[in-house]
């Protein structure tokens, strides 16, 4: 079996670890793009506040998102204008499914 080890540091002291198989395999996080809107859970659209065109501030509520019968106000990562809209209110929506795109 060919052995990885991976170096982690944390307060400024380092660590080796043996990493698995699964965990050099995974997909690797480059980042949040703050204009994509995904819903972070799965669960239905109950309300969108918003509609293409509009212009945004950043923590502005976008959208309702009901999940396990709690409402989930998701709001703008940043400020811009809506350029498109994915779903509607009514709309089950999938993890991580692409809601609306701000520029």
């Amino acid at each position: 079996m060919n052995e990885q080890f991976t170096d982690f540091v944390i307060d400024d002291t380092v660590y080796k670890t043996k990493t698995t198989t699964k965990y050099n395999k995974r997909k690797k996080f480059n980042g949040f793009d703050k204009g994509r809107v995904s819903a972070f859970i799965p669960g239905a659209i109950r309300n969108v506040f918003v509609q293409p065109g509009k212009q945004v501030k950043q923590g502005e509520v976008l959208l309702e998102l009901e999940a396990m019968k709690m409402k989930n106000r998701v709001t703008a990562g940043m400020s811009g204008v809506v350029k498109s809209i994915f779903v509607k209110t009514g709309d089950n929506v999938s993890k991580d499914q692409l809601l609306m795109v701000i520029e």
